[in-house]
């Protein structure tokens, strides 16, 4: 019978009813606001900007995935400035930064402008999503951290659920450019205040800048250079990065995907709206059933699930088979390792420089949820199908599942 990882254990009721609970729920909140704006609003807005300005998809895309880049290049450094300063102002500014560029956004005619302010929201991306605030969670929570980001996973995985129906109403109500300004004001008038208020303002060392004191349960972290140093970084980057890839292409090309299987676009678009609901009730699962095992033990099952689930859609021909084979063990996996991706960097690395390092496998990370969209095109493009798409992907699914053990299997050695 697996024993629970000493650390990932979770806590006595006991033991864990004087955290700081108020520090989740505000950060679920702004979660849920920020990346309902900064990245599901596009989508919704898309259709509006296109008409009005004249301007092409692509060119709208290519501001939002340049977004995605600048936000894997802040990765680092707002891991750093956590580690040694807290979030609390980085992630309040962070607000009003995305509330202003928003604002400016709703008066915006020129292309080169828009892009601006996209570099802009990028960057916010890097300070407000979830790495950052999983940082600031560990500071807080430290040995009970596991707790603390499964629980925020959970509530941020309805973000889409809450902002594209909020998004399309200020569309439909008000227009696309008072919409904007409406995504702007959430990000004022409730982030900032709750950042401002509920985060802490250090970074959970004492007045000496001298870090905790440690017990042979919390050894010493390394510092970001020792772990860059190591094949386990390494391993695990590719592992992560792969995923990710594979996950941010597919939720784009999910439903022309599934039209050219031979599904009808209106039972695509119902097929494809499942995945958000499996990856909740993925987090559920590791909130609930996960607790009783390590999180090396939960990755290695949430990254077997996506080759299976790609393998399983390139044979099934039926609705309700495609939904059981694929939708849901692909949303479930994807759902995991976004709270995998949180808390390997705790059980591989340690707690004291987990924002740093986690900065730092997050670079690679985002810059494939940026590009992933565009290796698919291409594949799309050169087979003439989305045949070859999905047995790439696959492959590339197994090159993350084996990096990831293999980074666990180094571990071990040493």
């Amino acid at each position: 019978m697996t024993q629970p990882h000493a650390e990932s254990s979770p806590p006595p009721a006991a033991g864990t009813s004087n955290l700081p609970w108020a520090i989740i729920w505000a950060l679920s909140v702004t979660q849920i606001v920020s990346w309902g704006t900064i990245y599901y609003a596009i989508s919704v807005l898309l259709p509006s900007i296109e008409a009005e300005l004249g301007w092409s998809r692509d060119l709208i895309i290519g501001a939002f995935s340049l977004s995605l880049l600048f936000a894997a290049g802040g990765a680092l450094p707002a891991g750093v400035w956590i580690d040694r300063y807290g979030g609390r102002w980085l992630m309040a500014c962070g607000s009003i930064a995305a509330g202003v560029l928003f604002i400016l956004m709703g008066e915006v005619h020129s292309l080169a402008v828009f892009y601006l302010l996209w570099i802009g929201l990028g960057l916010c991306m890097a300070i407000l999503l979830y790495e950052p605030a999983f940082a600031v969670i560990t500071q807080t929570f430290r040995e009970h951290a596991r707790k603390g980001i499964t629980v925020l996973a959970l509530s941020g995985g309805f973000a889409s659920t809450v902002f594209w129906p909020v998004t399309q109403a200020l569309v439909t109500t008000y227009g696309w450019r008072h919409a904007l300004i409406g995504l702007g004001l959430c990000n004022l008038l409730l982030c900032a205040p709750l950042h401002a208020r509920f985060l802490p303002a250090s970074n959970g060392r004492d007045n000496t800048g001298a870090e905790p004191q440690r017990t042979l349960a919390a050894p010493a972290s390394p510092g970001l250079r020792e772990v860059l140093s190591t094949r386990v970084f390494w391993l695990l980057a590719v592992a992560f990065t792969g995923n990710m890839l594979a996950f941010s292409a597919l939720s784009v090309h999910i439903i022309s995907l599934l039209h050219e299987k031979g599904f009808g676009m209106d039972e695509a678009v119902w097929i494809a709206a499942l995945v958000g609901p499996m990856q909740v009730m993925g987090r559920v699962g590791e909130f609930t059933i996960g607790k009783r095992f390590r999180p090396t033990q939960i990755g290695v099952f949430a990254l077997s699930l996506l080759p299976v689930a790609l393998v399983c859609l390139t044979l099934t021909k039926s609705p309700w088979l495609v939904v059981l084979l694929f939708i849901v063990p692909y949303g479930t996996s994807n759902g995991i390792m976004t709270i995998i991706r949180g808390i390997i960097p705790i059980d591989l690395f340690g707690r004291e420089r987990y924002g740093t390092v986690n900065g730092a496998l997050a670079t690679p990370v985002a810059a494939a949820r940026a590009l992933g969209p565009f290796v698919v095109a291409a594949i799309w493009s050169a087979a003439g199908g989305y045949d070859a798409v999905l047995w790439t992907l696959a492959a590339v699914g197994l090159l993350s599942l084996a990096t990831f053990t293999a980074a666990l299997a180094v571990r071990k050695k040493r």
